[in-house]
């Protein structure tokens, strides 16, 4: 384990000042829930808990609904014992929709509907789900903004990646029949103005469609909002990620002059070169295989130990 970052709280349960040398800025999804039973290890939560009670920003930014952050993340951080007056962040659909929570519960869902797919294009790919891939996924009837699908956690990967492939054709396909521009990896289909408006974004266990100007860069825009509103300017930001895309969490706060080092806990997909610190479990000491919310959980326990000693 390197040794501690930052200067432990002396004083747990209290806020440290509007100036917290550090806050933790989280995708979901393979840092902190596991891909493969899609919930979040006991130990992760206490980690998390601990964090918010030393008063280190701890902020969600994932492509999950706010059902999702709802049931696997806030309800066991509040059993946890979240302390009165700590406000957590939730930015679900890569920006699309937000809200904060306390030991009190859930606050306002927002939404910022000018960032929707159209219903109509999603009551197709419903449709589609249900009369061609409902084998090996399913339609995620919990997104505001985006449209998604979800690989059934019975259905081995391979099969999965296998089929997503043919989904993630057909769900372009369909756009195209919608007049909508579309983007999927490399592969662009303009609209009739030459327009893309929306982006195919398939994931080792989903596919999300969603309008372009989604993204983890728009979610680490609205934390340093939600924090500003609340008179905290962070010292320094930890990412932390699972893909490639993960990234413009880290790059974002760069580019707008904010300190911040990235956790990658799913490396293999190999680490580009940034003008900031990327980390990854080797740094904490761990082999290589050490991997997604394992990875995740060893940072967030190494930040704990930092912070509250």
């Amino acid at each position: 384990m390197t040794a501690p970052e930052f200067p432990a709280s002396t004083t747990p349960g209290v806020r440290l000042p509007s100036t917290p040398p550090l806050a933790l800025l989280l995708d979901v999804d393979g840092p902190v829930a596991s891909p493969v039973t899609r919930d979040v290890k006991p130990g992760i939560i206490a980690d998390l808990v601990a964090l918010a009670t030393a008063g280190i920003p701890v902020i969600f930014n994932t492509g999950r609904s706010d059902t999702f952050i709802r049931e696997q993340v806030m309800e066991p951080m509040i059993a946890a014992g979240i302390p009165a007056g700590t406000v957590i962040h939730a930015i679900c659909e890569k920006g699309a929709v937000w809200f904060s929570y306390t030991a009190a519960g859930p606050g306002p869902i927002h939404v910022d509907h000018e960032l929707a797919v159209p219903k109509a294009y999603g009551d197709d790919v419903r449709r589609l789900v249900a009369e061609d891939y409902s084998r090996h996924m399913f339609f995620d009837e919990t997104k505001r903004a985006m449209v998604s699908v979800e690989q059934h956690i019975d259905v081995p990967s391979a099969d999965y990646l296998a089929e997503q492939k043919l989904f993630d054709s057909d769900a372009m396909d369909l756009m195209t029949r919608h007049g909508m521009g579309v983007v999927r990896l490399e592969h662009h289909a303009p609209n009739s103005d030459d327009e893309v408006d929306y982006r195919v974004d398939p994931t080792i266990i989903s596919t999300d469609i969603e309008s372009v100007r989604l993204g983890k860069d728009l979610g680490a825009s609205r934390a340093v909002e939600l924090l500003a509103a609340q008179g905290i300017t962070p010292l320094a930001w930890r990412t932390v990620g699972d893909s490639r895309t993960d990234y413009a969490m880290a790059d974002w706060l760069h580019h707008n002059d904010h300190p911040v080092k990235h956790v990658d806990v799913r490396p293999a997909d190999g680490v580009p070169v940034k003008p900031y610190d990327v980390l990854t479990a080797t740094d904490l000491g761990l082999g290589e295989d050490v991997i997604h919310d394992d990875a995740g959980g060893a940072y967030l326990r190494s930040w704990r130990e930092a912070m509250v000693g």
